[in-house]
């Protein structure tokens, strides 16, 4: 049996794991890292940082009860 005949990873299977830090003095509220993060796990805070702008906040969400986990692709950090 070939090597490629095998899928690398079953389906819905996470092979990695991630966690963002966001520096809310420095962040703008552009909204870059909310709109390209795939599992949706950063949005904007409610609190207004020293600048006047509305920082991204990381809301990691339980993996069992929204299937939802940070994969660590850092889609956020070059957005």
């Amino acid at each position: 049996m070939g090597v490629f005949q095998q899928p690398a990873m079953k389906k819905g299977e996470i092979l990695a794991t991630g966690f963002i830090e966001i520096d809310q003095e420095l962040c703008k509220d552009c909204k870059f890292c909310i709109t390209v993060c795939p599992q949706r796990l950063i949005e904007s805070s409610d609190r207004m940082n020293q600048k006047g702008y509305y920082p991204a906040r990381f809301v990691e969400k339980p993996a069992k009860k929204e299937g939802r986990k940070c994969t660590g692709c850092s889609l956020c950090a070059i957005s």
